[in-house]
């Protein structure tokens, strides 16, 4: 058999058949492989819209949903975790897991346009009960949505999946920093199943999102692992892309950051006693955030400058936080101390599990 190798294309075979190329960059899904938590590596009881593993919302109508890191994989696959959803108490209401994509990182789809590219999924996925499951993409700027199926056909298996979803020719997505496409995996449909399931893009009718969806909300023996999850401009999958924890790790630092080491005075940055009750810091970032982020601490934290300027804060802020795209944030924290203008640090006040974090999610 012969073939043409085109360095845009791929590689094109005598029979017509394309292998397309495996471009860097080509999954728009962040932390498909579930290296990176964070905040947490399980939860018992999940609530809705919150995010275990980074950039992973999973939204709960009903029922008590357990969520962990699992190194139950697929062998042979290069991937070393999974995110794993047990049920815990039953549900009629639906339930799914999702990624929210920014629109300026969405743009190459070309969707609203003559040009606009088919949409291919793929992932692994295991679980113990068989069916028909649902994967759903939502488009939030223009209210439009598309559902392919795909089947789970032997239990507590790990199998291999992939869904294609048709170009749309119809709605532009925006060009910027937020919200513009939802990617989720329906775990228990609700009432998103009693229309006519939406296999081409639609103006959004919730009653065609999972029409057919297999019900994990149905028993407590349920569960629902999955992992290597891409999406990518093509009309067939390309094997996952693989990155460096490194570079994993920074893409979801744009949408949240933390600092919980563990130790019980971490340093966490360099400030100055502005007066004898503000303490101001800087906190310089690893990446550039996507917008002004929210600030959320517990456990204890204190201001450590020389004898006796050392405080217990007494509510930390953050400040000056007003663009997208920040590579640092100021932070004010209420003190009390004897000298003003020296300078401070910030730590952890002998408390090794309190959290600094800041948010940037969609």
């Amino acid at each position: 058999m012969s073939v043409a190798i085109n360095g845009t294309d791929g590689i094109t075979f005598n029979d017509g058949s394309l292998q397309p190329s495996a471009s860097v960059g080509k999954n728009l899904i962040i932390n498909g492989d579930m290296r990176i938590w964070q905040r947490n590596t399980s939860v018992t009881g999940v609530s809705n819209a919150e995010l275990v593993a980074d950039r992973w919302v999973h939204v709960i109508s009903g029922g008590t949903w357990d969520v962990a890191r699992s190194t139950d994989v697929p062998t042979g696959e290069g991937f070393g975790y999974s995110l794993k959803v047990d049920c815990t108490a039953t549900t009629t209401s639906h339930v799914w897991v999702e990624q929210k994509l920014e629109g300026q990182n969405l743009q190459q789809i070309k969707k609203g346009t003559s040009n606009a590219e088919k949409l291919t999924v793929s992932f692994w996925v295991k679980s113990n009960k068989t069916g028909t499951f649902i994967v759903w993409l939502r488009d939030q700027d223009n209210n439009r949505h598309c559902s392919q199926s795909y089947t789970i056909s032997s239990a507590n298996t790990w199998e291999y999946k992939t869904v294609t979803f048709p170009a749309d020719t119809t709605g532009a997505l925006d060009n910027d920093n937020a919200l513009s496409l939802r990617v989720c995996f329906f775990l228990a449909p609700g009432s998103y199943d009693t229309g006519t399931l939406a296999t081409t893009w639609e103006s959004r009718v919730n009653a065609n999102a999972a029409v057919g969806q297999t019900d994990l909300g149905d028993s407590t023996a349920n569960e629902f692992l999955f992992t290597g999850v891409q999406l990518e401009a093509n009309t067939t999958a390309t094997p996952f892309e693989h990155l460096q924890y490194g570079q994993q790790l920074a893409l979801c630092q744009r949408y949240f950051y933390t600092e919980s080491q563990g130790d019980a005075y971490h340093n966490l940055m360099n400030g100055f006693y502005a007066s004898t009750s503000l303490w101001i810091g800087v906190l310089h970032l690893p990446v550039p955030l996507r917008a002004s982020p929210t600030l959320t601490v517990s456990g204890s934290w204190q201001t450590s400058g020389a004898s006796p300027n050392s405080s217990t804060e007494s509510g930390l802020v953050s400040q000056d936080n007003v663009v997208a795209n920040l590579n640092c944030v100021q932070i004010r924290a209420t003190v009390s101390i004897t000298n003003a203008g020296q300078g401070a640090t910030l730590r952890n006040d002998n408390d090794t599990s309190a959290k600094f974090e800041l948010s940037s999610e969609l």
